[in-house]
């Protein structure tokens, strides 16, 4: 059964077999079998986050038990890190490359190298944009994600009753990621007739993505901000639901609203929204903290992304569900995507179910 603490010692035992990709040091973990299948690169964000070390050990097991061999990399947020560590992989010859972009548009130059040497690109997650040389994209259904969060907003306050007017903040995720629009548009589709209607209210006035983006989807930033909006915009007010994209940015939040005497005193939290179900976000919602979150089965992701390198060096077309609406500003990307479900209080219980956490791990 899967469990996050495997994934954390995963790495950590990765991390003492490092090896130097380029002058700069970067770190990567490698992770090989003894296996003739191939060796694909695999490019992850950032180790800051639990859930990108999850999806590096998925992906890796994955490969593995296909029979090849990984060169697995960290870039730790930093886009020019990225770039060096995915030039090494291309000068070592693997023959195929699963990158999750720091900066989705930052790529075009390296990949253009992989290109010359014939090594097939998945864009993993978030969409690599601006360039001709990605062949396939893998991800959740992204707008989907934004609807599941406005849609529990909506539940929780009552608005399709008639109820409101409720004061309501909003936040973005990285301004550099693809996958920001996606969230913000779905979410935005539902909540713009109450916002238009004035059942919502934003008392910042706050609305538009540029707005609201939190850069690397950073916790300490998102909680720098929601400070500022407290301090600025409510003082008799109260906020009554906060729409975040993400679990990392929710807990910045939820800290800065804590700070500001929200839970206690009679003040009750407002409904804050999440996505990747991170075991402290979960831990949070069981303890009437964070409301929601939505839950992307990254197991599934990364086999997704496997089962796709390996038609792809086997001469086999690869599984898609769209060849036509996911354009990087340069082609249209075939894209293979999973769906998301949306986790509260009353059904946390399918991520033990599906062993995605234990029972103990949840206590």
């Amino acid at each position: 059964m899967f469990n996050r603490r495997a994934a954390l010692a995963f790495l950590a035992g990765a991390g003492s077999l490092a090896l130097t990709l380029s002058a700069c040091g970067q770190n990567s973990a490698s992770s090989e079998s003894s296996s003739e299948g191939g060796t694909v690169g695999v490019a992850m964000p950032t180790r800051a986050s639990e859930r990108w070390l999850t999806d590096g050990k998925s992906v890796v097991d994955g490969l593995k038990d296909k029979g090849y061999k990984t060169k697995l990399v960290y870039g730790d947020d930093d886009p020019k890190r990225q770039v060096s560590q995915i030039e090494s992989l291309v000068k070592q010859g693997v023959d195929a490359l699963i990158i999750a972009a720091i900066d989705a548009k930052s790529l075009n130059s390296v990949l253009q190298q992989a290109a010359d040497k014939h090594i097939p690109v998945i864009s993993y997650d978030r969409l690599i944009l601006g360039t001709k040389n990605v062949d396939y994209y893998v991800s959740f259904d992204n707008e989907m994600v934004g609807r599941q969060e406005a849609r529990h907003i909506i539940e929780k306050l009552g608005l399709e009753d008639g109820k409101g007017p409720f004061n309501i903040e909003l936040f973005a995720g990285s301004p550099d990621d693809n996958n920001t629009k996606y969230f913000y548009d779905g979410s935005m589709a539902l909540l713009q007739p109450f916002l238009d209607s004035k059942q919502l209210v934003v008392p910042s006035g706050q609305t538009e993505m540029n707005q609201m983006t939190t850069l690397r989807w950073d916790g300490p930033t998102a909680e720098k901000r929601m400070s500022g909006l407290l301090s600025k915009w409510y003082g008799s007010k109260k906020v009554d639901a906060v729409l975040s994209p993400y679990d990392g940015i929710s807990r910045g939040v939820l800290a800065a609203l804590k700070s500001d005497g929200y839970g206690s005193d009679g003040k009750p939290l407002p409904v804050v929204t999440g996505q990747d179900a991170e075991l402290d976000s979960v831990k949070s919602i069981i303890a009437g903290e964070q409301s929601q979150t939505v839950y992307k089965d990254i197991r599934a992701l990364g086999e997704a992304a496997t089962e796709m390198v390996d038609d792809i060096l086997r001469d086999r077309v690869p599984r898609v569900d769209n060849r036509t609406d996911y354009n990087n500003g340069v082609k249209d990307v075939p894209v293979y995507l999973l769906q998301p479900e949306s986790v509260d209080k009353s059904n946390y219980d399918l991520l033990i179910r599906d062993g995605y956490y234990t029972a103990e791990e949840l206590k």
